[in-house]
């Protein structure tokens, strides 16, 4: 797995991570024993950068890790993201970025770990009622401390970017990104971090499992599983979006790679970007882990680009409501 700069404050690691929250939350089907062969597998694949949150579970992700692969914790840095509130009995309020919330959170955080030190701290969401300089002053606090070595954010606007940036120099904005959702190529998003030399990291980059081709209708989802829930996932635009997929299988097919390597391709060949595909099974992180071997021609990148171009997807990327959290 090849290395690369995290943005321009120090941070070096694999230009594909393991994203862990299906191990713990959301996703159905939780497996701990497999979950941990499939970190093990990941350390000993070259994956170098694993993410979390304490919401994972809420705790349990990140006690996993901490208790899996704690003790290779010179091999890979580790990111985790606060900044939703969750209460000691797991009970999770709304986004709150005060000092005060985010020093509580570090300190569980890193007992849940078992470490002393975070590598890449995040603020999972943007908390609009606390000034972005005084959550960012706060975690510039936490780096002083040596407690945190780089800082990030999760879900902001460029105006929140930049304003945190100004603040303490940022490492890494994580978004969703992916073949169907493109939108920070036109939002001002990925302009920014290319701007200000911060690393750009792509959650669901596969679009949470459809670009795999292994999901053919919304049965083929548990019941407790939360993209039954998301628009993108109800019968009428699942169907509109599996025939953007069919295009990108029809292509995979061309270059001899799955639909899933080579819609993660595609993003690792945006420039100033990095994923963290999640996954809880071995089968499939070696899978995503062979991705990032596949090599795009400019004729590759243009077909993926008309098969599948900015706003191709059908449906909202989440509920309502969550929407209301995003590009603060």
């Amino acid at each position: 797995m090849k290395t690369t700069a995290w943005g321009s404050q120090g941070l070096e690691a694999s230009i594909e991570g393991l994203g862990a929250m299906g191990m713990s939350a959301f996703y159905s089907g939780r497996d701990d024993e497999e979950s941990a062969a499939t970190l093990r597998r990941a350390l000993d694949l070259g994956v170098s950068l694993i993410d979390t949150a304490e919401m994972y579970g809420p705790f349990l992700n990140e006690q996993l890790i901490g208790r899996t692969i704690g003790d290779r914790s010179d091999e890979y840095a580790l990111a985790t993201k606060t900044g939703v509130e969750i209460g000691d009995d797991g009970s999770r309020g709304g986004p709150n970025g005060s000092p005060a919330y985010l020093r509580k959170a570090l300190e569980r955080s890193l007992r849940n770990l078992g470490r002393e030190t975070i590598d890449l701290y995040y603020i999972h969401r943007v908390d609009p009622s606390t000034p972005i300089e005084e959550t960012f002053g706060a975690m510039g606090e936490f780096v002083a401390e040596g407690k945190v070595r780089y800082l990030g954010i999760s879900e902001a606007s460029p105006e929140t970017i930049r304003r945190a940036h100004a603040t303490h120099p940022l490492t890494a904005v994580q978004t969703e990104y992916s073949l169907f959702e493109r939108s920070p190529e036109v939002n001002g998003v990925l302009d920014t971090t290319r701007e200000l030399g911060i690393e750009f990291v792509a959650y669901s980059p596969l679009g949470r499992g459809v670009l795999t081709g292994r999901i053919a209708s919304t049965e083929d989802l548990d019941a407790d599983d939360f993209r039954r829930a998301s628009p993108r996932f109800s019968d009428e635009n699942l169907a509109a979006n599996l025939s953007v997929v069919d295009k990108v299988r029809a292509l995979a097919e061309q270059k001899g790679v799955t639909p899933g390597q080579l819609a993660l391709a595609w993003v690792l060949h945006q420039d100033g970007v990095v994923a963290i595909p999640g996954t809880k099974r071995r089968t499939y992180l070696e899978e995503n882990v062979a991705a990032a071997d596949v090599e795009l021609t400019a004729d590759d990148l243009a077909a993926l680009d008309a098969a599948a171009p900015v706003g191709v997807a059908a449906g909202e990327r989440y509920p309502d409501e969550a929407l209301k959290g995003l590009t603060i």
